[in-house]
């Protein structure tokens, strides 16, 4: 039984905008009543009845919820998110509730022994830290969708793991909470966050050559830097050397509507990393050069919990950024899995990550662990945590 009345497109959206929020970690502080209330009538506002009639029941709904409390499959989750931001977009009417501010976003440089947080608007400020080297080459990372600068784990390993290798100045990108509202906002913020990161750039290469620059983003993070080489081209006419997109998110990222995608040509160099296409990631090729670590297959080998397989592509890159570890994803320029370990794949083999050749074009498949080190070719002794490298002295 379908739905016929604006009052059941707004039990239904509401219900969606509360299944997103149970997803998002406990966060629900952000959720303000009256902007979800002020959202439903955006939404419903030039909804037709061709779309109201697609809309389900109630019950179906709040058994739909009652799931998300006990775990949602990935795909349902997806599926639901997407559904939201299409709607939204059909409205015609989209008014975002947590607009995002430049002054209450930074850069935080994590060196071995120290964090320093500066602010986005003022990127020059990081010449006065004594722990970032103007020298140094700079590798910006932007996180996605319900992850955090203090608790996600990740982003701490990414540090230590450039840290380790010595030669760069890892900056983490806090976007305060503009990426950590009901997913639709914060996908919908990601091109002005993007716009902003861009406009900090302009000032941050008065200081550092663009060319030692790399922007690296994990699902929304990756829809964010891929309009932070966009926006940058806009107002330089230059392009940023290379942009690393992990696992690009999909919902809400549809062919023919509003959001753009990361894509070739935001960057010299552009290189994706899908380790849950078609779910949380895109499964399209996006850049000059994909890599489909385990294939196309949405779940990777080792993963059992929500999410995992979308952070495979952080934890595959991490690996690569230390020092011996280049060579540990070796793929090869093939159509499938299938084709490559059926032997039907010819060529050479190239590095996924950090070494990847910035020549490169097309999709690459490979093979991949269940467990650390993730990489086929990686050595026995290979490193994958920091141990003392990477970490301040003192520890």
């Amino acid at each position: 039984m379908k739905l016929q009345s604006a009052a059941a497109a707004a039990h239904f959206i509401g219900t969606t905008l509360v299944v997103l929020a149970l997803v998002t970690n406990g966060k629900a502080q952000l959720y303000n009543p009256t902007n979800i209330r002020e959202s439903l009538g955006d939404i419903i506002q030039g909804l037709g009845s061709e779309i109201i009639r697609e809309i389900p029941t109630p019950e179906e709904l709040l058994y739909t919820s009652i799931q998300v409390l006990v775990g949602l499959p990935e795909q349902t989750v997806s599926s639901i998110i997407n559904r939201a931001c299409s709607l939204y977009l059909a409205s015609g009417a989209i008014n975002l509730r947590i607009t995002p501010s430049a002054e209450e976003m930074y850069f935080q440089l994590r060196a071995p022994c120290k964090n320093v947080s500066v602010p986005l608007l003022h990127p020059e400020e990081l010449i006065n830290v004594p722990e970032f080297d103007v020298n140094k080459k700079v590798v910006i990372f932007v996180s996605g969708w319900g992850s955090d600068g203090n608790s996600s784990t990740y982003i701490q390993d990414f540090a230590n793991a450039y840290n380790c290798r010595g030669g760069y100045n890892f900056l983490y990108l806090n976007t305060f909470d503009f990426i950590q509202t009901i997913y639709t906002w914060s996908a919908f913020n990601t091109e002005e966050i993007g716009n902003i990161v861009a406009e900090s750039l302009v000032k941050l290469t008065e200081f550092i050559p663009v060319e030692n620059i790399q922007l690296i983003g994990h699902s929304l993070g990756g829809e964010i830097v891929g309009q932070v080489g966009r926006h940058f081209k806009q107002l330089t006419g230059q392009l940023l050397p290379r942009i690393t997109g992990l696992d690009p998110a999909k919902p809400c990222y549809n062919k023919g509507e509003r959001l753009s995608v990361i894509s070739r040509g935001d960057a010299l160099f552009v290189d994706i990393i899908h380790s849950n296409p078609g779910v949380l990631g895109k499964a399209q090729s996006l850049g000059d050069a994909d890599f489909y670590p385990g294939g196309k297959d949405p779940i990777k080998p080792g993963c059992v919990q929500f999410g995992c397989s979308h952070e495979r592509s952080i934890r595959y890159y991490i690996e690569t950024v230390y020092p011996g570890n280049e060579r540990n994803f070796l793929a090869k320029r093939c159509n499938s899995l299938a084709s490559l370990n059926g032997g039907r794949c010819r060529g050479p083999e190239y590095p996924l990550g950090f070494a990847v050749p910035h020549d490169l074009v097309g999709d690459y498949y490979l093979n991949v662990n269940a467990d650390q080190p993730y990489g086929k070719k990686a050595s026995a002794d290979a490193t994958v945590q920091p141990n003392q490298c990477g970490l301040c002295e003192s520890q």
